[in-house]
């Protein structure tokens, strides 16, 4: 399927954009080139070592550097400023890179300036996720580690980005909730898995383009909420939320992505810190999910657990707990500063050390960074030229075309017409918004397109921003608004929240929105000579109940944090050069919700003896305001189901028998079933009966068999089909029984169903009937 269409739109920058002509200027010089980190060929000791030898296996390469550093060597490469080891040729690293949408400036592995003035900006997570679009996903990850690989080979970045975060987005009121994919662990799963690969590549066996790093294992959604914070929060989870929700993601991403790293998180989970927990990462993480990279803590979660949480007496006993439970690296100075005297009081033997910096070593041979001079290895090519490059900025603007969300149109109301809707009013806080464009932990981008500047390209503006920020502390600027809105074609109110609302430690304290934000879309609404359309900017979910219900309010999009092209996708969108296609990824609730529900509770399942309402699409039953994966378009598609099964065998191993153990409740353990080839093959007919191409993007949800364990259902596929009017296009779908027809017991025990499993495409209902099948085992 095509991430890209044509567009009579073009990217639109600032004018002109300064950091293209710099690029463009550069785009002949390679920056300042790296000197090679180790096995310099131009040191005539070190490119005979054997750890310097390409030719050898890596774990052997690895053995034999680990047998050439003392202890104190070893000690100082367990932190993410890595010091050089001169005697052998290595140079210091910096191994704290972010790239979440875009090769970022948070971390001091990153450094922009000189040759490298910006890097593409891609919409934040939860608005690409949108897109239901593993192939755009994968795309944007092969961008991003162009250009982090471009500015490494020029001196200004490292190799190792922890990226992306799959946390699931349980709270809406979660600052951070914009960094993820969203609420739906298949759905963040496999975002996970695609962006890592389009970060890693695939193509060139164990080696590695970039390191990517799934983050924050686990049960990690609460920042700063009501005197609570990430530092001193224990998560109370049950085993069986910790296996279908919170855990899926990061499963995915080491199963299906093959990540080179995960990082454990602040908080601790049912009293234990996550990177002092042997459970979570030596047995899940390592074990159970065969990761093949190292495991880092998030920045000073270390000495947090030591400092902040009193886990230990001693700091060396917090140093040898961190190591021993299968941490590799250290985000923080802890581990220098304490893991010597661990293992001189018998906390901690070498061997343990050892151990962890055969993980990080390993992930840098990988990476090539023992492998001589960076120009004459794969990627070494890639300099200035590479970034900020016109495709790689138009796949900024495709990805934040596909995100956008069409939650209201009322009449319909849009497209905008180029004839009657000839001056616009644009009016709000982010009406001419830019940096709030790209969210948090995003870089300098290459230049932007605001909402303002891309509603000026289609017709004459009028531009009022109705409130100082999105604070909107008063009215003192509401006049001019709804004098602007009394004289225009038609109103655009671009309205919403930003990094001084919801971000890293910020929590949201409820769902409206902020200050006089209300008051002022009232009234401009109620003064309008034309169609209104408000336009929201947010990570979160927001209660804008009011706007869905005014009469004169005819359109509402969601935006999310759309890029540095975000005004040209928001203004092709509203002018109909894009028909929308995104789908919500969160549930978004009314105000009430959260009114009397605490952050700190993690269930995920509904109780009605406690009067909690659950969370999430999952389990949650109550009223909401738009659910999870509504999403309007310009036109109208119809399904139809072309061929599916009726009647699916599940085989059982045959070191099982059908038994207790392994039937119960008419389920069956996912591990005593044949797994491997065991889908559900669907054909799926999409019409598009209206009469404007589009792409459709369908999503198919599974209610299984009731049972007090299962979800009242879950997201188990997805798809996109690019659907010209009045055509039809057939579209094949795939579902794992095992992944994604299973559900998880109350003891964390995952089980396929036995009964009536009732596949929902919009209003399409099949119903399939998985049973056991014990014969010819």
């Amino acid at each position: 399927m095509a991430i890209a269409r044509s567009s009579s739109s073009s990217l639109c920058l600032s004018s002109p954009p300064k950091i293209i002509i710099l690029v463009l200027l550069l785009s002949g010089a390679f920056g300042e080139t790296r000197d090679p980190f180790a096995c310099d060929p131009k040191d005539a000791a070190t490119p005979k070592l054997p750890f310097c030898k390409v030719s050898m296996p890596t774990s052997v390469r690895v053995r034999d550097l680990l047998g050439r550093l003392t202890l104190q060597e070893k000690i100082r490469l367990l932190v993410n400023n890595a010091a050089a080891v001169p005697r052998l040729g290595i140079k210091g690293y910096e191994w704290w890179s972010e790239a979440l949408h875009g090769v970022s400036n948070v971390g001091p592995g990153t450094k922009f300036g000189g040759a490298f003035p910006g890097a593409t900006s891609f919409p934040q997570v939860i608005t690409t996720a949108a897109s239901f679009n593993a192939t755009l996903w994968e795309a944007i990850g092969r961008v991003v580690s162009d250009e982090a690989r471009a500015m490494y080979n020029g001196g200004a970045a490292g190799l190792t980005y922890w990226s992306p975060n799959v946390n699931i987005f349980r709270d809406p009121r979660w600052g951070r909730g914009q960094e993820t994919p969203g609420e739906d662990p298949v759905l963040a799963g496999t975002y996970a898995a695609s962006y890592v690969k389009g970060l890693q590549g695939t193509s060139n066996g164990d080696r590695l383009k970039v390191a990517a790093c799934c983050k924050h294992f686990t049960a990690y959604d609460l920042d700063k909420w009501n005197g609570v914070d990430r530092f001193h929060f224990n998560a109370k989870v049950s085993k069986q939320d910790i296996e279908d929700t919170f855990d899926v993601p990061f499963k995915m991403c080491v199963q299906d992505g093959n990540v080179a790293s995960v990082m454990c998180s602040y908080n601790q989970v049912n009293g234990v810190p996550t990177c002092a927990d042997p459970n979570l990462l030596k047995r899940t993480v390592r074990g159970r999910w065969k990761l093949n990279g190292y495991i880092v803590s998030d920045c000073d979660s270390v000495g947090v657990f030591y400092n902040t949480q009193h886990y230990t007496s001693t700091p060396e006993e917090a140093a040898a707990d961190a190591i021993k439970a299968g941490l590799d690296l250290d985000c923080g100075p802890f581990l220098a500063q304490f893991s010597e005297g661990a293992v001189r009081k018998g906390l901690l033997k070498e061997a343990d050390i050892n151990a962890a910096l055969a993980n990080t070593l390993t992930v840098q041979m990988r990476l090539g960074m023992y492998d001589g001079e960076p120009s004459a290895q794969p990627f070494g090519n890639l300099g200035p030229k590479d970034v900020c490059t016109p495709a790689h900025q138009e796949l900024a603007l495709e990805a934040a075309r596909q995100g956008i969300v069409l939650l209201k149109n009322r009449g319909p109301s849009l497209p905008l017409s180029h004839i009657r809707h000839r001056t616009v009013a644009v009016i709000g806080p982010n009406s001419n918004a830019t940096v709030t464009m790209i969210g948090n932990y995003a870089g300098v981008a290459c230049g932007y397109t605001s909402p303002l500047q891309g509603i000026g390209n289609y017709a004459k503006t009028i531009h009022q921003v109705g409130c100082a920020d999105v604070a909107c502390a008063d009215d003192k600027l509401f006049s001019g608004a709804i004098d602007a809105a009394s004289k225009a074609d038609a109103t655009v109110l671009v309205m919403g929240l930003d990094q001084s609302i919801e971000a890293e430690f910020l929590d949201r304290t409820g769902l409206l929105l902020p200050g006089r934000q209300q008051d002022l879309v009232s009234k401009v609404a109620s003064a309008s000579k034309g169609p209104v359309i408000l336009v929201l900017m947010s990570g979160g979910p927001i209660d804008v109940s009011f706007a869905n219900n005014h009469p004169r309010i005819g359109a509402i999009l969601w935006a999310g944090y759309p890029g540095q092209a975000g005004g040209a996708a928001i203004a092709d969108v509203l002018y109909g050069t894009t028909n929308p296609e995104g789908k919500l990824p969160m549930t978004w609730y009314p105000q009430d919700y959260v009114s009397n529900l605490p952050m700190t509770d993690m269930a995920m399942r509904s109780s009605a003896n406690r009067n909690y309402p659950g969370r999430t699409y999952r389990f949650y039953r109550g009223p909401v305001l738009y659910p999870f994966g509504h999403g309007l378009s310009y036109t109208n598609f119809v399904h139809t189901i072309a061929s599916a099964p009726n009647v699916v065998a599940v085989p059982l191993d045959g070191r099982h028998l059908a038994g207790n153990t392994t039937i119960s409740g008419k389920a069956i353990k996912v591990n005593h079933a044949k797994c491997t080839k065991l889908s559900v093959g669907l054909q799926v007919d999409v019409k598009n009966t209206g009469s404007k191409d589009g792409t459709h993007t369908m999503l198919v949800f599974s209610a299984p068999p009731s049972g007090n364990w299962a979800p009242q259902k879950q997201l188990v596929a997805f798809a996109k089909a690019h659907v010209p009017a009045g055509s039809q296009q057939r579209v094949g779908i795939n579902i794992h029984v095992c992944k994604f027809l299973s559900v998880v017991d109350s003891s964390g025990v995952r089980r396929i169903p036995l009964g009536v499993h009732d596949l929902h495409i919009g209003n399409v209902k099949h119903s399939i009937s998985l049973q056991a099948a014990t014969l010819g085992v």
